[in-house]
């Protein structure tokens, strides 16, 4: 059979459409396969909920699996995230023993949502995007059984924060010539429109040459990050750059932006408290080495600790050719855990 081929259900199998009655059996989906690699099986439970029924829901096709006595045993989701680009997730219940049968079953429904998106949206293909924790070797084995190759491998990091940290002074100061701010806002706290486009215009740049970079619309990028839970305004930040040595007049002398990063709130952990976690952090070209990246994540853990939070998190590529990773643990973050980024490119 081909992973393209949807087999049939194992017997008393039955598939329904999601409902947030759906979530804390969801959750343990998660939770459980999380487990063994994070040391934890806490789920964001809001951030599920949003995938099941509210504004993550809008651009995913879902389904439950249940067994003959109705209890959940996969959940599948395909996210349209962009064009070209269809994200998969199979949550299978591992105590059973039909789990690798629902794996497949939740592989081939991907790919043939994968094509029904892809051609929606005119195109002749698409890449399937799927994960898997670093060390799984289950669901390692079941997607390369539906087709999928390993592309990336990701550290997952988080650093402490502490009260002091929200004191002026308590950390380096940027570069001469390069300031922090967030985005600007109305008085009812909405976005300029100025800034949005800014902060995706230097994204875009500053990630085109990454691995699997694919161009995002402006309005995608706005509707999947503000469908996140966690999402607020003031979480958005600019870098400017000056040449601190121009007059007033000379090329270089009026700031212009030249770095952004997107921050969110995590939910609380186990001390109690929430934390903030970076989204996005990218650099124009012609100011590396100006100290913005640096710049930009202090101006978040400051942040952070102003708001009595205990931690930053971000995801950086393992093999990223600008040497991320090295900024991070330089100014103390440190891997929780791994996930690989496995693909499938399908065509129509």
């Amino acid at each position: 059979m081909s992973p393209d081929d949807l087999p049939t259900l194992p017997a008393g199998f039955t598939t329904t459409t999601t409902t947030l009655d759906d979530v804390p059996r969801l959750c343990e989906l998660r939770g459980a396969a999380a487990a063994p690699w994070t040391g934890s099986t806490a789920v964001d439970t809001d951030a599920v909920a949003s995938e099941v029924a509210g504004p993550m829901s809008w651009t995913r096709r879902q389904l439950v699996v249940r067994d003959g006595a109705g209890v959940i045993r996969a959940w599948v989701t395909a996210h349209d995230r962009a064009a070209g680009r269809v994200v998969v997730g199979v949550d299978v219940d591992r105590g059973v023993p039909v789990a690798a049968d629902l794996a497949a079953w939740g592989y081939a429904w991907g790919a043939q949502q994968g094509r029904e998106l892809a051609a929606q949206r005119g195109l002749a293909g698409t890449q399937l995007d799927s994960d898997a924790y670093a060390g799984d070797e289950e669901q390692r084995g079941w997607l390369t059984v539906a087709g999928y190759a390993q592309a990336r491998s990701w550290l997952h990091m988080s650093r402490a924060v502490v009260p002091a940290e929200a004191e002026p002074g308590a950390l380096p100061e940027p570069f001469p010539g390069v300031t922090v701010r967030r985005i600007d806002t109305y008085d009812g706290g909405l976005p300029l429109a100025e800034d949005l486009q800014a902060v995706h215009r230097v994204l875009e740049a500053a990630f085109e040459d990454h691995f699997n970079s694919y161009r995002e619309s402006f309005g995608e990028f706005l509707v999947r990050l503000r469908a996140d839970p966690g999402h607020r305004w003031d979480h958005w930040w600019l870098a400017l750059v000056a040449d601190p040595e121009a007059r007033p007049g000379e090329p270089g002398a009026e700031p212009e932006v030249m770095g952004a990063l997107v921050g969110a709130e995590l939910p609380s952990g186990p001390s109690g408290k929430e934390g903030s976690y970076i989204e996005y952090l990218g650099a124009d070209r012609r100011a590396r080495g100006r100290g913005v990246a640096t710049a930009l994540l202090f101006a978040v853990v400051q942040d952070a600790a102003a708001r009595g939070r205990d931690r930053v998190g971000l995801e950086v590529d393992a093999d990223s050719p600008t040497g991320a990773a090295a900024l991070y643990e330089k100014w103390g973050w440190r891997t929780e855990y791994r996930t690989e980024s496995w693909h499938r490119d399908i065509t129509l």
